[in-house]
């Protein structure tokens, strides 16, 4: 109980040392504020959990507290305790969040049961709290198919980066999901709730990037008839996401370096600065530091983005990956109402024969293809001819004693999605396209019963 800290607030001396006397005795650690101004300062510099604070106070008065506690600290309690009791204060202090009202004289031990009780939700809430981000994390790293040793790697680095508030650089090839990386790095990190804005740095003129990142004031240019707020000033709070950072123009990056310095920004036409606080993340499939030195990319800039790179592995080297990834875009491709369509060992092996220079990207639109040329339930040999032209004109990397057999990546495979949906076995035949009669019998079969398994 040494840990539960208690926040004691009243202006006269005498009832708030007793109180803290009390509450030290039976084993809470405590804190004391002689105004609401004073509690106020301390819930800014430490977490507390029970919040006992008189309603009657000059300057902060204890609705002040609760507010400013509930502000800070979502999951605390409040317990408000005053000489001056009436419904109207308790229905409103309540409103507000409280979780007790207490009039004085109180009698001690029934105040130990408030006090007990309060610590008791504010425990469940953090607990609730706690396992909601552990789901939300799962969730997060679920939508990285693969379970390669270099996909599990990139997993746990997107976990460790996600609550790093530093620049990150993400670094692979066309297609090998980057943006994915970045938004699942957003979405675990405390900025998670704020704005993701993603910014593709090669497909604008300087003008519009100038504009479409800076906003204007109205009259800045011809047509702009009013102000307009650009893509860093929006991101306020969340995330701004730069593809194909290497495209970015030399006088641009001059500008973007300023306000990852200054962290303020200046619209065009504007007079005043304007402060912006977000995190970012950009992509390039360039050799940066190469670029830094050939002069095509300023070296201020690039260290100021290259705070932490992670490297996504390309597609040609997570082969086991393939089969996993090609029965994930055919269930998600699938049209309504029908079933998407399993592949055959064979075509299996065949789609791992190809090195995909397009990567994950290449690989789904190859899927989208396949349930073109395939309408039954199983996907054959012939079907991948279909796609490919000739499949003996495939690049073969036969290393097959090594690739992992059929029914570990079935089993990994339905393990994953069951994990994604959380045990919810409708939800899983949809996904794995068979009916549940089959899903009982691999789950049998595999011995998934178990979540460990």
């Amino acid at each position: 109980m040494k840990d539960r800290k208690i926040l004691i607030v009243d202006d006269e001396p005498i009832a708030r040392d007793n109180l803290a006397h009390i509450i030290t005795k039976d084993g809470y650690s405590a804190r004391v504020a002689e105004n609401g101004q004073q509690a106020i300062d301390i819930l800014k510099k430490e977490e507390i959990d029970l919040v006992l604070t008189d309603l009657c106070m000059k300057g902060k008065d204890g609705m002040a507290v609760l507010d400013e506690a509930k502000n800070l600290w979502p999951a605390i309690e409040v317990v408000v305790i005053t000489g001056h009791a009436s419904v109207d204060t308790a229905v409103e202090a309540m409103r507000r969040g409280a979780y007790h009202y207490v009039a004085k004289p109180f009698k001690i031990n029934e105040l130990r049961v408030i006090v007990e009780k309060a610590l008791e939700k504010n425990l469940l809430r953090k607990e609730i709290r706690l396992l909601r981000n552990q789901v939300d994390a799962s969730k997060g790293a679920l939508r990285i198919v693969g379970h390669s040793r270099k996909i599990q790697a990139l997993r746990e680095t997107i976990h460790q980066v996600s609550q790093l508030d530093c620049n990150v650089l993400i670094q692979g090839e066309t297609g090998t999901g980057k943006e994915l990386v970045a938004r699942t790095i957003h979405e675990l990190s405390p900025r998670g709730k704020k704005r993701f804005v993603a910014f593709n740095c090669g497909v604008f003129t300087e003008e519009l990037i100038t504009s479409e990142l800076f906003g204007y004031e109205r009259g800045a240019f011809t047509g702009a008839n009013k102000a307009k707020k650009g893509l860093l000033e929006m991101s306020e709070g969340g995330t701004v996401f730069f593809d194909e950072v290497g495209e970015l123009p030399l006088s641009m990056q001059v500008k973007l370096l300023r306000v990852l310095q200054e962290r303020t920004l200046l619209r065009v036409g504007g007079t005043e600065e304007i402060a912006v606080d977000f995190r970012v993340l950009a992509a390039t499939n360039k050799d940066l530091k190469r670029e830094t030195e050939g002069g095509g990319f300023r070296s201020d800039l690039y260290y100021r983005l290259d705070v932490l790179t992670i490297a996504v592995p390309s597609l040609s080297e997570r082969k086991e990956d393939i089969p996993l990834l090609a029965r994930h875009f055919l269930a998600k491709h699938a049209r309504l109402g029908r079933i998407a369509p399993q592949l055959s060992p064979e075509a299996e092996r065949r789609l791992m024969l190809y090195d995909y220079p397009g990567n994950i990207r290449e690989l789904e639109n190859i899927a989208q293809r396949i349930l073109i040329a395939c309408d039954g339930d199983l996907v054959e040999p012939q079907h991948i001819a279909a796609v490919f032209g000739d499949t003996e004109g495939l690049t073969i990397r036969d290393n097959r004693e090594d690739w992992p057999s059929l029914e570990e990546h079935e089993k990994q495979y339905i393990l994953e999605v069951l994990d994604e949906v959380e045990g919810n076995k409708s939800a899983a035949v949809k996904i794995l396209g068979i009916d549940r009669v089959s899903l009982w019998r691999k789950i049998k079969r595999y011995g998934l019963e178990n979540p460990d398994a």
